[in-house]
């Protein structure tokens, strides 16, 4: 099994959110774990 690998740039928060900050800008994700559990996301709150 391979070592799963985390990108050193993104900032984790513990319910699988992410964020990658570039200057002046935030960018907001989801870890895979999260898009597979959550399927087709059509809203978010931030």
């Amino acid at each position: 099994m391979a070592a799963e690998s985390y990108p050193q740039d993104l900032k984790y928060y513990k319910e699988h959110d992410w964020v990658r900050l570039e200057g002046d800008e935030a960018v907001f994700g989801i870890t895979w774990f999260a898009q597979d559990e959550l399927g087709e996301i059509v809203y978010a709150d931030l």
